[in-house]
């Protein structure tokens, strides 16, 4: 996909439940928090699990953790298969 694709996807499932997985292989679930040009934040399902340094949750900005738009291979609506 195309960054400016992936950034259009991005911004149109903000604030929605999302599986963001990267080309690395790396999976991301969570709530679309807020969409940048060259990054996605999303806060991660089920607290801090697997996240350390880059999460801004709990006492910060609330944005979550930041994930490259560059380093995306896929979004998928997580709601479509977790009921």
């Amino acid at each position: 996909m195309h960054p400016r694709q992936i950034y259009e996807l991005c911004c149109r499932h903000k604030g929605k439940k999302v599986c963001i997985i990267e080309k690395s292989g790396r999976r991301h679930v969570g709530r679309i928090t807020r969409v940048e040009r060259d990054m996605v934040w999303i806060m991660p399902e089920g607290g801090f699990g697997g996240y350390g340094i880059g999460y801004w949750g709990w006492g910060g900005s609330g944005l979550g953790v930041g994930i490259a738009i560059g380093a995306i291979a896929g979004i998928v609506l997580a709601n479509a298969f977790w009921w």
